[in-house]
C-alpha cells in the first residue's frame, strides 16, 4: 500500500546526492510509489489546538546530479495525517534540534517517526556509547583542564572532540607533551559551552575508521573509511576514502551487544564507527553510509530499510 511520507531534513538543493543518505531512501521510497513531502525543521509549529504542522511542499526525486528534485507549492500539512516522518536533518544537537523531537513526539502513535524523536533525544551520539565502556577506548567527558591533564598522564596521546560535533568537525590529536595543548584548550573553552570528549588515541585510525549500518538492531553492511595523509579524521565529508571491508568477529560481537537496545528504543537505523576494533560513537540523528556502501560494490541498504519502515507501519 502506498505510503504518505513526509521528509525533515535540511536543505535539499544543498545536498550532495553522490553521498547521501537521505536521498537514497527517498528514492527508494520514489520506487515503491509512496508519496514524498519535504520540509524542513525550523517550519514546525504547535498550534493551540495541539496540532502539529510544518510548510511542506511534494517532492519527486531523481538520481541526476544538478536536477534531483522537483518540489510542488508548499502549504501547511498537518503531520497526523502521515504514514511515515522521516527525521534526518543534520546535527548540530542543538536546542532547536531537540525542540523539534519534542514536536514530533505530540504526533499520535499512527504516525511512524524514523528515528523515534524521544530516543534519538534521549540518545545523543557520543553519550548513548557510554553505556558500552567494555567496547570503547579510554573515554573521558568534560570541560576541565585537570582533569584532562591526569587523562593525557594516563593515556598518552588523545583525541579531544565537541561533545555534539558531527563531520569530523574540531576533531584535534593532542601529543602527550604538547604545547598547542593550552591554546587548544582555551580555544575549546571559547567555541562550546557543553564538556567535551576526550579519548585515547587509536593510532590503527591510519587503516580506517568503519561505518557499520543497523536496520533494527541487524547489521548490514559496512564502509571503511581511510582518512586523508596527514589527516585523523576519516569522515569522507573532511576527504576521507571509502574502501570495501567485511565484519570481524570483534565488530559482530559488538553488534551484537547493542543491536537489541536499537531495536527496542526505535532506532530503526543506526552508523555506529568502530576504530580498531573499539566502539566510537553511536549515530542515531542522520547516520549515513548507505550510497557509500552500495557504490563500493555492498548492498542497497535502503531496500531493509524501507522494509522494516513497512512492516512497523503495518504492526500499528
Amino acid at each position: 500500500m502506498p505510503l504518505s511520507v513526509a521528509v525533515q531534513m535540511d536543505p535539499i538543493e544543498r545536498i550532495s546526492i553522490a553521498g547521501d543518505t537521505t536521498f537514497a531512501l527517498m528514492l527508494e521510497a520514489a520506487a515503491r510509489g509512496h508519496a514524498l513531502h519535504y520540509y524542513r525543521p525550523e517550519s514546525l509549529s504547535l498550534r493551540d489546538d495541539g496540532t502539529v504542522v510544518a510548510l511542506a511542499a511534494p517532492v519527486t526525486v531523481r538520481d541526476e546530479v544538478g536536477n534531483h528534485a522537483t518540489l510542488g507549492a508548499a502549504k501547511p500539512l498537518e503531520l497526523a495525517t502521515m504514514d511515515v516522518i522521516l527525521l534526518r536533518q543534520d546535527p548540530p544537537f542543538d536546542l532547536a534540534y531537540i525542540t523539534s523531537t519534542h514536536l514530533l513526539e505530540r504526533l499520535p502513535p499512527s504516525v511512524l517517526v524514523v528515528n523515534d524523536p524521544k530516543s534519538v533525544r534521549d540518545a545523543p551520539e557520543k553519550l548513548f556509547v557510554l553505556d558500552y565502556p567494555q567496547l570503547m577506548p579510554p573515554t573521558l567527558i568534560t570541560r576541565d583542564k585537570a582533569e584532562i591533564e591526569a587523562f593525557r598522564q594516563k593515556h598518552g596521546e588523545i583525541v579531544m572532540k565537541p561533545l555534539y560535533g558531527h563531520g569530523g568537525a574540531s576533531v584535534f590529536k593532542v601529543a602527550e607533551k604538547d604545547p598547542n595543548f593550552g591554546s587548544l584548550f582555551d580555544l575549546f573553552a571559547t567555541l562550546f559551552r557543553e564538556p567535551w570528549v576526550v579519548q585515547g588515541f587509536l593510532k590503527n585510525v591510519v587503516h580506517g575508521d568503519k561505518r557499520i549500518i543497523l536496520v533494527d538492531g541487524v547489521p548490514l553492511g559496512a564502509v571503511n573509511r581511510v582518512p586523508a595523509e596527514n589527516d585523523i579524521r576519516s569522515n569522507m565529508v573532511r576527504g576521507g576514502a571509502a574502501a570495501a571491508t567485511e565484519f570481524t568477529a570483534r565488530e559482530r560481537e559488538i553488534c551484537e551487544t547493542i543491536g537489541p537496545e536499537l531495536k527496542r528504543r526505535g532506532l530503526l537505523l543506526v552508523g555506529i564507527d568502530v576504530i580498531d576494533g573499539y566502539l566510537t560513537e553511536i549515530n542515531v540523528t542522520s547516520p549515513t553510509g548507505i550510497r557509500a556502501i552500495k557504490r563500493i560494490g555492498g548492498p542497497d541498504l535502503a531496500v531493509p530499510v524501507w522494509d522494516a519502515i513497512e512492516a512497523k507501519h503495518a504492526s500499528r
